[in-house]
């Protein structure tokens, strides 16, 4: 499951339905990310960053922002936009284990796990573990919950798209998206879900304090985030 969509993430999609919606989107989670940040000299990772198209609002925020995303193509787009912003850095996850263990103050994970099948998910938790400082904060966030399906997504992406102005967008976009590789992905292999008691028991079994974060990360306040402790 996990090799699949990161093939199709280091491959060319097309997830948005028009450059409004990408950028509204980036916006609104640096925005989220930038509040949780602890204090202005904090090392932050975005891991599962996609284009961070506004990591420079993050970085502003931080010491240095650190922008991880397992798909090589994805990285170098990202490296050659922010190539000159002195606070931000471009790793894969390799690096970022061999560069920042026990350095991180903030690990965000948004929007990665549907992704990800159990042997991903427990090297994740344990690479964060590895990777946060005594009392660093990971957070997890856009978790699906079991109950989530497709209507809802859909409802989600007009209801945004009616907000900030793409809605017309937004309904051509799902009758391109009902032919697109994602949906057919998404329909073959399918997308992890995580009920609220699970996901906080397995975080604690990682050795985090885990609590419900609200609101999510995000537009589509019918997902989950969490806030994890390393102990």
């Amino acid at each position: 499951m996990a090799q699949a969509w990161l093939d199709f993430w280091n491959g060319t999609h097309r997830i948005y339905v028009n450059d409004r919606h990408r950028r509204v989107h980036y916006d609104k989670v640096a925005a989220d990310i930038a509040a949780l940040v602890p204090r202005p000299d904090a090392v932050v990772v975005d891991w599962g960053c996609g284009d961070a198209l506004a990591a420079e609002q993050v970085a502003r925020a931080c010491g240095e922002l650190v922008l991880c995303d397992a798909a090589e193509n994805t990285r170098r787009r990202v490296a050659a936009r922010v190539g000159g912003e002195a606070r931000i850095r471009v790793v894969s996850p390799e690096e970022l284990a061999r560069d920042y263990a026990g350095r991180v103050d903030l690990m965000v994970v948004n929007s990665v796990l549907q992704y990800l099948d159990e042997p991903a998910l427990g090297a994740l938790l344990r690479d964060a573990k590895a990777l946060l400082r005594p009392g660093g904060r990971l957070v997890v966030a856009d978790v699906i919950p079991p109950e989530d399906d497709l209507v809802g997504d859909v409802r989600n992406l007009l209801a945004t798209g009616w907000r900030h102005g793409f809605v017309l967008a937004a309904l051509g976009g799902l009758a391109a998206m009902f032919f697109s590789p994602y949906r057919k992905l998404r329909a073959e292999i399918g997308l992890a879900r995580h009920g609220e008691a699970e996901l906080l028991a397995r975080l604690a079994a990682a050795g985090f304090r885990a609590e419900r974060l609200r609101p999510n990360l995000g537009f589509d306040q019918r997902r989950m985030a969490f806030s994890a402790t390393k102990a």
